[in-house]
């Protein structure tokens, strides 16, 4: 045992070292945080108690959060049923006709009703962006909007064909789409305030082509995509959600979560925290979730995280690395190891971290955040020697490419776990 000790201590001495003397750390600002389950001890700190922009390292959060909240079924709308009227109020559930989710029994539930239907948009009190968001990301399919109901993930999705043509989905835009784009390169752009979406004209388009755009988002638009995927007319309504309304559920909660932790899904993040708000605060508003999830279940962190949105796009957004390893180690305590090393990348072999390095047996399970000039990378290690550790590794303010300090955590990351 005392020969472990040992072992263990000019492991982490080794790792400070690297930490403090690295080349491509040089001119940054890196944190990092190791910390022993089994043990309960902290292993190593630099730079733990500073705060770092966290980018996707923000979802974590989120995640707790909903595991918290949130049952193993996520809540799909709230409804009411008067005389001839079925009233609906959304509940941010970004799942329904959501093309990169399994299909729910929400569309069939409405599809199939007799009664006229009404949609509400009266508990949505929060922002169709988050605090903090780049307004010129706008076209991205990373900066979708949110709302109370999203429908197709709040996106539009182009595909070429062997036509040399465009597929859009949902097929209501299509009307709203034109050739009168200048750009130089092929891909569709749309108004900043509009739902008017333009491609180049005389240009290729591959059939292996596909863009996501968000459309903007509102009650009118809502009530217009219900009414024209459910080939029956909704009415826009300002109607209060009452507590006597029902609940249909749609997907079970790890499908969402795998998918926001394995592709870094900015509006599944956003849309989970919507479904907290729901849940504790009885409206959906980001930053009234946030601030009821800091109060119930966040307060003894060792630093008060700023904690701005639900995806981590927000630049506002504040934590520490030593925080961060606490709220893994809450993770731990209420998600078995082998449901949460599934629902977490798994470097070398899946989602975001499936190329960062090769290993025939992978042993980081984590969670990557990326902006310009930022990357972090937190989650759980395996050693060699079986031991799991959890881990914060925070860089902010580079000018090195992100693979390049990609690299070099990764190989921090590999000298602990070959020496532990």
């Amino acid at each position: 045992m005392l020969l472990a000790c040992n072992a263990t201590k000019v492991s982490m001495k080794s790792v400070s070292r690297q930490l403090k003397e690295s080349p491509v750390f040089a001119q940054n600002h890196t944190g990092f945080a190791l910390y022993d389950i089994s043990e309960k001890k902290t292993l190593l700190e630099h730079n733990a108690e500073r705060y770092f922009t966290p980018a996707s390292n923000t979802k974590l959060f989120t995640f707790y959060a909903s595991l918290k909240t949130l049952g193993d079924s996520i809540p799909a709308l709230h409804y009411q049923v008067s005389s001839d009227s079925l009233i609906v109020w959304g509940t941010g559930d970004p799942s329904f006709l959501n093309p990169d989710l399994p299909k729910s029994k929400v569309y069939n539930f409405l599809k199939n009703r007799t009664e006229k239907i009404y949609f509400s948009n009266d508990n949505f009190t929060g922002s169709s962006y988050g605090q903090g968001w780049a307004w010129d990301d706008y076209n991205d399919d990373y900066a979708a909007e949110i709302s109370s109901f999203p429908i197709h993930g709040n996106v539009v999705r182009f595909t070429g064909n062997k036509e040399n043509s465009l597929n859009i989905q949902p097929k209501f835009f299509a009307e709203k789409t034109y050739n009168w784009s200048k750009s130089e390169k092929f891909s569709v752009q749309r108004d900043l305030g509009a739902n008017l979406f333009s491609y180049p004209a005389g240009k290729e388009i591959k059939a292996t082509y596909q863009q996501d755009v968000p459309f903007k988002t509102g009650v009118e638009v809502t009530t217009a995509l219900l009414t024209d995927t459910l080939k029956k007319e909704v009415t826009l309504i300002n109607k209060p959600l009452e507590r006597s309304t029902k609940t249909i559920y749609s997907l079970p909660a790890d499908s969402l979560y795998k998918r926001m932790l394995h592709v870094s899904d900015n509006m599944i993040a956003e849309h989970l925290m919507l479904l907290n708000a729901d849940v504790l605060t009885n409206e959906l508003n980001v930053n009234g979730g946030i601030e009821k999830v800091k109060e119930k279940f966040l307060s003894d962190l060792p630093d008060a995280p700023r904690w701005i949105d639900g995806s981590g796009l927000s630049r506002y957004n504040l934590f520490t690395p030593r925080s961060i390893v606490a709220l893994l180690s809450k993770i731990h305590e209420i998600v078995p190891e082998e449901r949460l090393f599934k629902l977490l990348p798994a470097a070398g072999k899946s989602g975001t971290l499936k190329k960062i390095m090769k290993t025939d047996v992978p042993f980081i399970f984590a969670k990557s955040g990326s902006l310009s000039n930022v990357y972090c990378l937190s989650g759980y290690l395996v050693t060699k020697k079986g031991k799991v550790f959890i881990f914060s590794m925070m860089n902010n303010n580079f000018t090195k490419s992100t693979a390049e300090v990609r690299r070099e955590v990764v190989n921090i990351l590999n000298e602990i776990h070959e020496n532990n």
